[in-house]
């Protein structure tokens, strides 16, 4: 039913729709979501990794594994999720994905940033073995990857 692929130039113009439905998420916004991005990142050939999650061919989640580029020997992992689809486990598969991608790409460490509001989230990444220090509007979580 769900399929999680590397994004490329396939995706841009599903990837500018996507980005217009979650341009107002006040819990996720590592970039600007404009077509612009869109472009820049399907057409990505860096070292840091930028994903899509399929329904249908229709894209219902976007997840990265960046900071590679910056050189960062941990990347910083960020996910979101089309509302209509939370609650299934999708969240949860993907952050399964992006770890073993970290490690195939040589991460022994991933983090991530959740703001203090978003308990859902947080809650999500604690059970899968995120160890968390508080900032001032947000938390830092790490994970040691296997």
């Amino acid at each position: 039913m769900y399929k999680i692929v590397k994004l490329n130039l396939q995706f841009e113009k599903r990837l500018a729709d996507f980005f217009d439905e979650i341009v107002g998420n006040a819990f996720f916004h590592p970039h600007e979501f404009t077509k612009e991005k869109a472009y820049e990142i399907s057409n990505y050939t860096g070292k840091d990794c930028y994903y899509v999650v399929l329904k249908n061919e229709c894209i219902v989640g976007y997840g990265m594994l960046r900071g590679w580029d910056d050189g960062f020997d941990i990347p910083s992992l960020g996910i979101i999720i089309e509302e209509k689809e939370q609650g299934y486990g999708l969240g949860r598969k993907f952050m399964h994905f992006l770890h073993k991608q970290a490690i195939e790409h040589g991460a022994n460490k991933v983090r991530l940033t959740v703001y203090k509001e978003n308990k859902i989230a947080k809650g999500l990444y604690e059970s899968l073995g995120y160890i968390f220090s508080e900032l001032e509007d947000c938390f830092v979580g790490y994970l040691a990857l296997e």
